[in-house]
């Protein structure tokens, strides 16, 4: 019987920060229609400090573009770039947060950084010219980047205050202090006139 009880106590204690989070969706638009590519982060009022993912992110080159254009990243987080093209790229960064230039690599071929330092990199192909990406390395776990139609989701928030703040190549959007309820789902629509 105790060992049951046991069972029980370890099944509530793993499941109980699930139980009370919330969740934040929304869409953002310029000029009524949805902006893709913007990073939405929440940074948590009290900061923490959060393990990075185990499996690398993967910002890889195809049909002679990086795909995806916007990689969010969490602090910490191994980066692959693999060739998945039919011709050679140079992929480099010149940025303050990481520098790096991996030379003129082929297909097949896969290189990596780790991203050990907040902010964003810039990244181009010495070879393409109008080949770019940008890696965005945050210090919250709390993030997700705007789809096609400009809609976001970031599910499994524990409750609390939170700094949301935004990013996007062309466009300055506010930041704002936002509250996130035990249970609920928060929406937050933003619009921008261009």
């Amino acid at each position: 019987m105790k060992g049951y009880t046991i069972y029980i106590l370890l099944f509530f204690l793993l499941t109980t920060n699930f139980c009370y989070a919330g969740n934040l969706k929304g869409k953002i638009k310029v000029n009524e229609e949805g902006l893709s590519n913007v990073v939405v982060y929440l940074e948590p009022v009290n900061k923490g400090s959060y393990a990075p993912p185990k499996e690398p992110a993967v910002l890889d080159q195809k049909n002679l573009n990086f795909v995806p254009h916007v990689l969010p990243v969490l602090l910490g987080t191994k980066v692959i770039f693999p060739n998945s093209d039919q011709t050679r790229h140079s992929v480099f960064s010149t940025g303050d947060v990481k520098k790096f230039d991996f030379g003129t690599y082929k297909p097949g071929i896969e290189k990596s950084i780790v991203c050990d330092k907040p902010g964003l990199i810039p990244v181009l192909c010495y070879i393409h010219h109008d080949m770019s990406a940008y890696i965005f390395v945050l210090e919250t776990p709390y993030f997700a980047l705007t789809d096609e139609s400009g809609e976001y989701v970031i599910n499994n928030l524990p409750p609390g205050k939170y700094r949301l703040s935004f990013w996007h190549e062309e466009t300055k959007i506010k930041s704002q202090d936002i509250l996130i309820p035990e249970h609920n789902t928060v929406t937050k629509n933003i619009s921008i006139d261009d």
